[in-house]
């Protein structure tokens, strides 16, 4: 079988697993799980023989035409080159543990066969997406993964918080597809064609009339789909959703699709300055943005999404520096250990019973509860925090050497403006990054006040994926060197002045966190002694220091929160009530009077409301207003006077032969009299 036979059943095959799941989910519900597993599972192995067989070397391109359009050709085309063939492995990994992981986890849940098959549609349209060779094809994977995530993130529709995340999830990426498809056929205007090499070929050749309109039209619709800043906004809310959701929209392509994107027409973007220039600024601003958010969190899944927006930032920084090699790296290595992360952080919500960090803070041994999430999330919170040797450092630090070299002028593909913006935010990110993955374990795992409670093992398909995940989060980045040919062969080594950099503030944020989370702790081991007069009795808020209150008020009512989402309600065992308290929070005080602002994502969400949605609710009450109040009056008017008419015919018709003879002689007599008034008057002049 050939190449691009295997290639197009790699999308193939998830989505005909859809519809059979979707056709059998009710009549057959036996087949319901097969029909979720096998069809991923099948679809990563071809593409690793895919990614084999075309090894890094010369992209594999094949086309037909899909329908005639008059003017630009639109065609079913393949681009196989050695980011779309890795990319894809990670898709397809990544899809398969989730499906596998997705069978235990919501086992009890009676929507698991329509979950089943949109997490399988999704899967196609992610490898769509990678493996598209023209733009308009691209464009229908990129939509229906946009669907899809507004169904599953909508998955628990009877909650308000689940309906809501799920429509703003749409609606703010819908308001970056609108700019981006203008950007599509103005960029395919100007190249003659929607195929991805020739638009290439005219990049090269100088064909682009308007290459910094275009970009910039495309970097709306990515800052949308990849949660980059100002249009980041719905990534966070967006964990309303179950847990293996999460990990397939953060691990896999579904936001590092504008990434992705960016990656492959990268010399389109290049053929503007300014747009580079935007686009490390507007990195910058998410990396370090997010970085703060995180360390506010209580949601451990909050926590992981706003680190997925940073680590989104890594991706567009080393784009904006135009190195897209350690771009796709790092997606590769961050798609591993992030899916390590949001499926360990179900395990931790399935044994906990909470997904708040300031109720899990006062459980003890949690950790010796689920060795298999310890260890494996230990392993990926190094991976995430850039600690050598675990992936997550040989790919931050090919981003920070990307940044060193433009900074230095030693590239012509981007200024050195943008070299060194993204290189200060890398640096100060990686110390950010560091603290609130050390802020995340400690809460998580080395929690002091009651025991844990024990249910057993965790099931074996849980269990089992995060060991197999682990295995990348760690080993991926000593393949540093070999996957740098399968890119454009620029070296993705570390250098000894980003190693010292990155790793030396990964250490200082890890190392000040851990010290203020033991003094948070003592202070914590400390309140509730210097409060209570008597063991049992509730010290009123009014008797407490401020500070002590208002941290109790806060992870009481988080823990609280937390724990009454309907995905804890589903997938958790019974639980004894999470105990009050305050929480040992090293966020806190590493955050200082930023930490309220940071936890409200800096009311970004506020200023949104203030700027677009009043304006538009209060024109639409306008357009309401006209309508019925001036509208329909002109409407009504139209049809009240015929009726009036009407009415005054009707009375005249009486039915009397006498009244109509009187009429007809009355109106002889004053057509008589107005002739002759008439004749006397012209008979005058």
């Amino acid at each position: 079988m050939s190449t691009t036979t295997l290639a197009v059943l790699v999308p193939l095959l998830p989505f005909l697993g859809a519809v059979a799941g979707l056709l059998l989910g009710r009549s057959a519900p036996g087949f319901v799980r097969p029909l979720a597993v096998l069809p991923a599972l099948a679809s990563a192995v071809l593409a690793v023989i895919v990614a084999v067989r075309q090894g890094g070397g010369t992209p594999i391109v094949a086309s037909t035409e899909l329908t005639p359009t008059g003017s630009v050709p639109i065609d079913l085309a393949l681009y196989l080159d050695g980011f779309a063939a890795l990319v894809a492995v990670l898709v397809g990994v990544v899809a398969t543990c989730v499906q596998l992981y997705s069978t235990a986890y919501l086992r009890e849940d009676p929507r698991y066969p329509s979950y089943a098959a949109l997490v399988s549609l999704f899967t196609s349209a992610m490898l769509l997406v990678v493996y598209s060779g023209d733009l308009m094809v691209l464009l229908v994977g990129w939509e229906v993964m946009g669907i899809c995530s507004y169904f599953l993130v909508g998955h628990y529709w009877e909650t308000e918080a689940a309906r809501s995340a799920s429509l703003k999830a749409f609606l703010v990426t819908k308001l970056g597809d609108v700019p981006f498809l203008i950007g599509l056929f103005a960029l395919a205007t100007d190249a003659g064609s929607f195929e991805i090499p020739k638009i290439l070929g005219t990049v090269a050749a100088g064909g682009l009339d308007h290459p910094t309109l275009i970009a910039l039209l495309l970097l709306a619709g990515v800052a949308g789909k990849s949660a980059q800043f100002p249009l980041h906004t719905w990534l966070p809310d967006a964990m309303a959703g179950p847990t293996p959701v999460s990990a397939l929209i953060h691990a896999a392509t579904m936001v590092a699709a504008g990434v992705y994107f960016v990656a492959r027409l990268l010399p389109v973007f290049e053929a503007s300055q300014a747009a580079m220039v935007v686009m490390a600024v507007m990195a910058a601003v998410t990396m370090v943005g997010s970085g703060l958010a995180a360390l506010a969190q209580d949601d451990i899944k909050r926590v992981l999404a706003y680190s997925t927006i940073g680590q989104l930032g890594y991706m567009t920084g080393a784009l904006a520096v135009g190195d897209r090699g350690a771009a796709v790296f790092h997606l590769l290595s961050h798609g591993a250990f992030k899916a390590l992360l949001f499926l360990g952080a179900g395990v931790i919500i399935h044994a906990a019973g909470t997904n708040s960090l300031a109720a899990m803070s006062r459980m003890d041994g949690l950790a010796k509860r689920i060795p298999d999430a310890f260890w494996t999330m230990t392993i990926a919170l190094l991976a995430l925090a850039a600690i050598p040797p675990f992936a997550g450092f040989f790919s931050k630090e090919a981003v920070l050497v990307a940044a060193e070299h433009a900074a230095g002028g030693h590239t012509e593909a981007a200024p050195g403006a943008a070299g060194w913006v993204v290189l200060v935010a890398g640096v100060l990110t990686a110390l950010l990054t560091a603290a609130y993955a050390t802020r995340l374990w400690l809460m998580a795992f080395r929690g002091r006040g009651p025991a844990a409670p024990d249910h057993g093992k965790e099931p074996l398909a849980m269990t089992g994926v995060l060991w197999l995940l682990a295995i990348p989060s760690l080993g991926l980045g000593l393949a540093a060197a070999p996957i740098a040919d399968w890119f454009d062969g620029n070296e993705l080594t570390p250098t000894l002045t980003t190693s010292v950099l990155g790793t030396g503030a990964a250490a200082v944020g890890a190392v000040l966190t851990y010290a203020l989370w033991q003094r948070a702790s003592a202070k914590a081991a400390a309140a509730p002694a210097a409060a209570a007069p008597a063991p049992g009795v509730t010290i009123a808020a009014a008797e407490q220091p401020a500070a002590v209150a208002a941290t109790v008020s806060a992870a009481t009512a988080a823990a609280e929160s937390a724990a009454e989402t309907p995905e804890v309600a589903e997938v958790t065992h019974e639980h004894p009530a999470v105990p009050a308290g305050p929480a040992a929070d090293p966020g806190r005080a590493l955050l200082g009077p930023l930490h309220r602002h940071a936890a409200e994502g800096f009311h970004l969400d506020a200023v949104y409301d203030r700027l677009f949605v009043r304006p538009v609710r209060a024109a639409a009450s306008l357009v309401r207003f006209l309508d019925r109040e001036v509208v329909d009056t002109y409407v009504s008017g139209a049809g009240a006077g015929p009726r009036l008419l009407g009415s005054l015919v009707r009375r005249a018709q009486t039915g009397n032969v006498q009244s109509y003879l009187s009429a007809l002689l009355a109106g002889a007599v004053v057509l008589a009299i107005a002739t002759a008034v008439l004749a006397n008057v012209n008979a005058g002049s």
